[in-house]
């Protein structure tokens, strides 16, 4: 029996969403990602970018963005974990790549787990895990339209009936059981629309580039 997975980043760790071929799903959590890699599955995606460039921007940031807007977060490059804060990196990019083109406070904050998805991601393995957007599935979930913000009360109901119509019908139930784990609620809607897009995506942007390790730079949808 084939699992999807689906895997998202918050402040103690990861959590992971899981929906199967009969439609079982459930969701778990960890310091550490590679405990949740360990759950079978036959294809997962990752709500963290996979294949990094030593400079500048990734296309499929750029295409992604023009499409979903400033949900995706740009500047992720292979050393941006090595700066001590975000003042220094960016005065770096600047200098070295121009005005404007630092990093942003979001995605400095995810530079460990950027990290730590680069050091366990290998070209073998990105034939089974892949890297999503959750909000560029949400779009085209919706027949390519954007929702409300992802914050707001009407936009949490949007993405909610959606992954309730494919197939996560614990979804409400299980947000209600996250208190005490330090996971966000958007991080276990995230992680749920991730699984689906690992069961279900056959489209991409981006794919063209190739990062010095040998990581194609997409994102899946």
């Amino acid at each position: 029996m084939n699992s999807y997975l689906g895997l998202d980043g918050f402040s103690l760790g990861w959590v992971a969403a899981w929906i199967d071929e009969r439609g079982d799903h459930g969701f778990d959590y960890s310091p550490g990602l590679m405990r949740l890699l360990a759950i079978p599955h036959a294809r997962a995606m990752i709500d963290m970018p996979i294949g990094l460039k030593p400079s500048g921007y990734r296309e499929c940031d750029l295409r992604a963005r023009e499409i979903i807007g400033p949900a995706v977060f740009l500047g992720a490059r292979r050393d941006v974990w090595t700066f001590s804060d975000m003042a220094e990196a960016n005065r770096y990019y600047w200098k070295h790549e121009g005005k404007g083109r630092g990093v942003s406070a979001q995605l400095w904050n995810i530079r460990d787990k950027m990290r730590e998805v680069d050091e366990i991601m290998t070209p073998a393995r990105q034939a089974t895990i892949g890297e999503a957007h959750p909000e560029l599935i949400f779009w085209n979930l919706a027949g390519r339209v954007r929702l409300a913000r992802k914050r707001s009360a009407r936009g949490r109901e949007q993405r909610i009936a959606l992954l309730e119509r494919r197939g996560f019908t614990c979804l409400s139930k299980w947000l209600t059981l996250r208190h005490g784990t330090g996971i966000g609620r958007d991080d276990l809607i995230d992680a749920c629309a991730c699984a689906v897009a690992a069961r279900d995506s056959t489209q991409r942007v981006g794919g063209e580039e190739i990062d010095p390790r040998g990581l194609r730079m997409e994102i899946n949808f």
